[in-house]
């Protein structure tokens, strides 16, 4: 690795360990550049030399100017005329989401191909051959197809070891970080309409929240803090009800990292007694969706008359599951309210038509003929406005306000996938081995990890961020006599100087 007299050097230390250093031979001396440290296992080895090639790559975009052969031969200035253009790179966007993935420690964990990868989801989701050339054009990084892949087959396997650097993050900046968790399941399609033949596979059809019913999928349970960064997760076959994702998912978590009493917040469709039970029994506090729909219709009026349709107001009452809470608003009942209406007007116009096999919530069919549903209309308009909680939290140590606060951060879990789906393209998946498909996924949570670290640090989305350093470019160009090569990098815009501040990067 040469460039303008430094190349550099592994030697030997007094310890045994092994120091990477770019060195310059001055007078048939060696002069010690820059020292990246000492290494004692080849993993560190790795990681030093790497730092070590950009180290140096990063002192070749900044040549002395006018540009020089030598700087013994400062006086010969070349000319420009025998310069031809070689290549253009994006190293700068290397170097800061390298320093990201960096800050989180998980370039200590990660084989350096795993952690390009990661780097790799976060600029330019792709495939993974195709992140194997796009590493190569933009950094000048080779990869073997081979052994990007038998990296992959052996990533999974470093799932909890991850998982807790992933507590260990989330804890760093908050202590409080872990007293209160959500939880919430979505699902991850395949490009393919054939499922797992084999009952321990993972590809299955199932309940699909991609609207993609044909094609196998998985189903995924995430965990989350308050603020949406993901603290752990597990994988289930396709065809798991989502109800019974949260009790392993919880229970992981418990013995992984030793939280012995937390608040765990999860939407309705967790609610099962065998749920709340396995909670009780953990000695966890819960608050949990209800389906106030589902409630009988004493307790629908009791709710409804004592409310009064008073925006703000609350109501608890004990049940067996908890206490169920329950809160209207005025802005929930306008859009209840509409939405109402409009399915009573398709009701009206089905009833009319009287076409064969279609649809709708407020009719009921008896043989042939079709009616409006009068009792579900009258249910449904006294729950307008209308939403429900079970928590075992006492009142006394949390109140309505707070309770319903909690929950409505639920959303941060929501926003966590659609950023996992939309910016890191976590879905379709084209893997087909269970190993490579949760090799896939673990890939994408730490990608997710550096995410929002990014966001949370800058204020930015990561869209924004990859607009900014994708426009720093370095561009090489080469002399046509001497075969020297000269690398400049493109003036950095002021975002991109805000973003290396916030980042904490030196410049």
């Amino acid at each position: 690795m040469r460039d303008g007299g430094i190349r550099l050097r592994t030697t030997k230390t007094a310890s045994g360990a092994t120091a990477v250093q770019a060195v310059r031979y001055v007078q048939r001396k060696v002069v010690v550049v820059k020292h990246f440290g000492s290494a004692h296992t080849p993993h560190e080895l790795q990681i030093l030399i790497r730092d070590g090639d950009a180290w140096i790559a990063k002192q070749r975009t900044q040549p002395p100017l006018p540009l020089l052969s030598e700087p013994s031969l400062s006086s010969s200035v070349v000319d420009l005329d025998r310069l031809t253009f070689s290549d253009t790179r994006h190293l700068f966007a290397y170097e800061v989401l390298m320093h990201a993935v960096k800050s989180l420690r998980f370039a200590h964990l990660l084989d350096p191909v795993l952690a390009d990868l990661v780097v790799m989801r976060l600029l330019e989701p792709s495939s993974k051959l195709r992140a194997i050339a796009l590493m190569r054009r933009h950094f000048g990084i080779v990869h073997g197809r081979r052994t990007v892949y038998e990296k992959l087959g052996r990533f999974a396997t470093h799932k909890d070891v991850l998982e807790r650097q992933l507590v260990a993050c989330a804890v760093q900046g908050d202590a409080l970080a872990l007293s209160i968790v959500f939880y919430d399941v979505t699902t991850l399609y395949f490009e393919s309409f054939h499922e797992d033949e084999e009952e321990t596979g993972l590809r299955k059809t199932g309940f699909s929240k991609d609207n993609k019913p044909q094609q196998p999928q998985v189903v995924i349970g995430l965990l989350v803090t308050a603020q949406g960064f993901p603290l752990g997760y597990d994988i289930f076959k396709g065809s798991t009800f989502e109800g019974h994702t949260m009790l392993p998912v919880i229970e992981k978590f418990q013995e992984t990292h030793h939280v012995e009493t937390c608040t765990v917040v999860a939407d309705a469709g967790m609610l099962s007694f065998e749920n709340i039970e396995m909670l009780r029994k953990k000695k966890l506090s819960y608050i949990v969706g209800a389906r106030v729909a589902n409630l009988s219709p004493g307790l629908i009026e009791q709710v409804s008359t004592t409310l009064n349709r008073s925006d703000g107001a609350t109501v608890r009452m004990e049940t067996k599951h908890g206490d169920l809470l329950c809160s209207f608003s005025k802005e929930r009942f306008r859009k209840d309210k509409h939405d109402m209406e409009k399915q009573i007007a398709r009701a009206k116009k089905l009833v009319t038509s009287r076409e064969p096999g279609r649809r709708a919530k407020f009719v009921q069919t008896k043989g042939t003929s079709y009616m409006l549903h009068a009792k579900l209309i009258t249910k449904t308009e006294k729950l307008l406005g209308i939403k429900g909680y079970v928590t075992n939290i006492p009142q006394a140590v949390m109140n309505d306000r707070e309770v319903i606060t909690h929950y409505r951060n639920l959303w941060h879990v929501e926003q966590t996938f659609r950023m996992a789906k939309s910016d890191l393209e976590m879905r379709p998946i084209f893997h087909r081995t269970d190993d490579a498909i949760r090799a896939h996924v673990l890939l994408c949570v730490v990608a997710l990890a550096v995410q929002k670290h990014c966001e949370k640090m800058t204020g930015w989305t990561l869209r924004s961020m990859r607009d900014v350093i994708m426009s720093v470019t370095d561009i090489t160009l080469t002399d046509t006599v001497t075969g020297r090569t000269f690398t400049k990098r493109s003036a950095l815009p002021a975002e991109a100087e805000s973003l290396m501040a916030k980042l904490g990067m030196p410049y």
